[in-house]
């Protein structure tokens, strides 16, 4: 018989919902079908996947109630009276940001109802290639068949399985931004997760005791390439990574690391403390310390294994779990799509999800023949001191053109802002990787520092146009910026120079 809908989508995030509502642009029968586990700790949320209710918007705001700190500390270098200590109350905090994501759950039932786009909240797993099963919370069973299905259930934190009281007494990012009450001390251990640093620095930056595990470098996958120290008297001597820059600031903002370290158990004390023992790898011994909650940030599973993908062909990756695609968004399921985190190779980012979801969309219902451009996708780690970055990493570009092609111009400057504050700049530095031949194609910018988001957002633009370093310095800064100085740039990593800005 026929298919009840004309297109199903699994996964009620960012990139599914986008799919949904553009179908149904186009006058076809749309589902979404969307449940949400509860964490190990019972943490559970609403509609809007990922972002909106543990990732980029609690996130973001938890980010600016830590800079609205830093800002009273500014405040009195520039003439304000504020009255000391100052306070931060963890529960009003949360309260706000969780009273904004409810909202945003809301919104999107409402979207969803004003597009008439059918909402099943259940579980559910294939039992044929157009068929899904799921039960209701109530046990009740629901069948729907669709033409076309969309694979979009984004990825859940994992734990550290080899750690002893990890599923215990550890919580991940699923639970942190739900959390009623301040977690107090934490010990964030992480392996390559950027949110591991962007929990810390706000966590630090409301004035709570925070240490970081760290096992490897930080931020892996993005711009690794060494820079010279602007200390001449180590220059050439001691090797930074752009990467690094982000922690060294976070060192001097008061949170802490442990680097090199692999935690082996987490027991609980009778105080309700997690006593937590990890081994050194530098000095080869074993340490311990209590905090009053222990976050993973150890990466992302898809979250994918209860579809039962396997018995209706959808092939993944053995090591990754995700789906694997072609530039069609297609599985190796005709009529089978997926889009988001969970397919193998593409950027785990919001924007991306929801453009791909749409143009997937109009290839389907609207005669479209566009398909998603991976390539200069911009993005930004919310850390104290922002890194921003679009393009190409260094090593990228060698990589793929060769060192002797590639021209490397970067400079440390000083954010006008942060004078009269006195506070430290040493890390406040751009990086432009651009091509050596003829009209210098720029091939990535890297920024660090405040609003790098905004910074790199307008910059992506020109990137993606294929801006070449003679447009970049013939463009006019607005005075006095930050990104004013990605203008500026012309000292040149290859000439060995000091790389520092002075004056105007």
């Amino acid at each position: 018989g026929k298919n009840e809908y004309d297109l199903l989508v699994i996964g009620g995030g960012s990139g599914g919902l986008a799919c949904a509502k553009e179908a149904a642009q186009f006058g076809r029968k749309v589902a979404v079908l969307d449940y949400v586990e509860p964490s190990l700790q019972g943490t559970t949320w609403g509609l809007g996947g990922t972002c909106v209710n543990v990732g980029c918007i609690p996130k973001k705001l938890m980010h600016q109630a830590a800079l609205l700190g830093s800002a009273f500390k500014d405040a009195q270098r520039y003439g304000w009276n504020i009255s000391q200590p100052v306070h931060h109350t963890w529960s009003v905090m949360a309260q706000g940001v969780q009273n904004y994501v409810k909202s945003l759950n809301w919104g999107h039932r409402v979207q969803l109802q004003e597009k008439k786009v059918k909402y099943f909240n259940i579980k559910g797993s294939f039992s044929d290639p157009h068929t899904v099963r799921g039960l209701t919370k109530a046990g009740k069973e629901t069948v729907v068949t669709a033409d076309n299905i969309v694979i979009a259930t984004g990825g859940r934190p994992k734990y550290p399985l080899h750690v002893a009281g990890a599923l215990e007494y550890g919580i991940t990012s699923d639970d942190l931004f739900w959390l009623k009450e301040s977690p107090g001390k934490t010990l964030p251990s992480f392996y390559v997760q950027n949110v591991s640093l962007e929990c810390a620095g706000f966590l630090t930056g409301i004035g709570l005791d925070t240490t970081v595990m760290m096992r490897s470098v930080p931020l892996r996958g993005f711009d690794q390439a060494s820079h010279i120290c602007k200390k001449k008297q180590i220059c050439f001597t001691t090797q930074q990574q752009m990467a690094s820059l982000v922690t060294e600031h976070m060192e001097s903002y008061g949170t802490k690391f442990l680097k090199r370290c692999f935690p082996t158990k987490v027991e609980k004390l009778k105080s309700n403390r997690l006593q937590v023992t990890w081994k050194n790898a530098d000095l080869n011994t074993e340490e311990t310390d209590s905090f009053n909650t222990v976050m993973w940030a150890v990466g992302r599973a898809p979250d994918t294994k209860t579809l039962n993908l396997e018995t209706i062909g959808v092939k993944t990756n053995s090591e990754t779990g995700k789906i694997i695609v072609d530039a069609n968004e297609a599985t190796s399921v005709p009529h089978i799509y997926a889009i988001g985190d969970i397919t193998e190779g593409h950027p785990e980012l919001t924007p991306t999800a929801i453009a791909a979801g749409k143009l997937l969309a109009q290839r389907l219902f609207g005669q479209s023949s566009e398909l998603m451009d991976y390539d200069n996708v911009p993005t930004t780690v919310f850390t104290p001191l922002e890194y921003g970055c679009v393009g190409l990493s260094e090593e990228a570009a060698v990589q793929r053109h060769g060192s002797d092609n590639i021209e490397v111009y970067h400079a440390y400057y000083k954010p006008l802002e942060f004078t009269v504050a006195e506070r430290d700049t040493t890390q406040c530095y751009i990086k432009m990787v651009c091509l050596r031949e003829r009209e210098q194609r720029i091939l990535g910018l890297h920024f660090i520092g405040p609003n790098a988001g905004e910074v790199i957002q307008g910059f992506a633009l020109g990137i993606k146009c294929g801006a070449t370093y003679p447009q970049m310095m013939k463009t006019v800064g607005i005075h006095p910026t930050c990104a004013e100085e990605v203008t500026k740039l012309h000292i040149t990593k290859r000439s060995g120079l000091d790389a520092t800005v002075t004056g105007c």
